[in-house]
């Protein structure tokens, strides 16, 4: 059997909540996964865990059923980049991202590398992180605020062949109106209403995100944390109309 082969086609969920999988450790990330459903969610692998557990933990998501977010945001030269995205659609992921500010070359080379695929991943540009702060970005020298850069970016991966972007929802509606409804736009910093902010600046919550023109979720300490997350995922699917 190849190790390398990829992962056999599953049904993709219609759920447009990606949860966030921010644990240290596979055991505990694990656990909590076994509480879920594929049906009602996707799951996103950011960089802690992946480093901590590789691509074995990825098999064994989707192994289960679930679509997987691999967020590692690649930012390299072209050809790296696009070794790492034929890889990763080799492990069968559903989404995978990378910085839109590498620049044209490095997205276009990520297109071409999986474009012959029968399943491509999706290819997602990452715009400004929701973290930053628009005081943060003049740090840096763009000064003329988040919105402005995140549609510059937006563009651009858009005009490289990239499938969507990350953005805050509230950008959305900007870029729903430039760039059409069929560039989607994953959305992290969404809070339940009863939710505090955390270290995200740019928030929204589910339904109103949805409504700015969000077309997946991100969503970690609301569902992570809570007591019951079944059925905390079935009250944001109530929410969104979609119980």
């Amino acid at each position: 059997m190849n190790p390398f082969a990829p992962a056999a086609p599953i049904a993709h969920s219609a759920s447009p909540v990606i949860v966030a999988l921010d644990f240290p450790a596979e055991k505990d990330l694990l656990e909590f996964v076994a509480r879920l459903e594929p049906g009602l969610c996707r799951l996103k692998i950011g960089k802690e865990i992946f480093t901590a557990s590789g691509r074995h933990l990825v098999d064994k998501l989707t192994a289960r059923g679930f679509d997987v977010f691999l967020d590692l945001k690649y930012h390299d030269i072209p050809n790296t980049v696009a070794s790492a995205c034929r890889v990763a659609a080799d492990l069968g992921v559903w989404m995978v991202d990378m910085h839109a500010s590498g620049g044209r070359r490095m997205m276009e080379a990520a297109r071409e590398a999986v474009a012959s695929l029968s399943q491509p991943p999706l290819l997602i540009g990452v715009t400004v992180l929701t973290s930053m702060s628009d005081a943060e970005l003049a740090e840096i020298g763009l000064n003329d605020g988040a919105a402005a850069q995140v549609e510059r970016l937006a563009r651009l991966a858009c005009d490289s062949g990239l499938d969507g972007v990350v953005c805050s929802a509230l950008e959305a509606a900007q870029l729903k109106a430039a760039l059409g409804e069929s560039f989607r736009l994953v959305t992290p910093g969404i809070r339940l209403a009863d939710a505090v902010a955390d270290d995200q600046r740019r928030v929204m919550t589910p339904s109103a995100a949805l409504q700015a023109g969000s077309d997946y979720l991100v969503i970690g300490r609301p569902i992570t944390r809570a007591a019951d997350p079944l059925a905390t995922l079935a009250a944001i699917h109530a929410e969104l109309g979609l119980a």
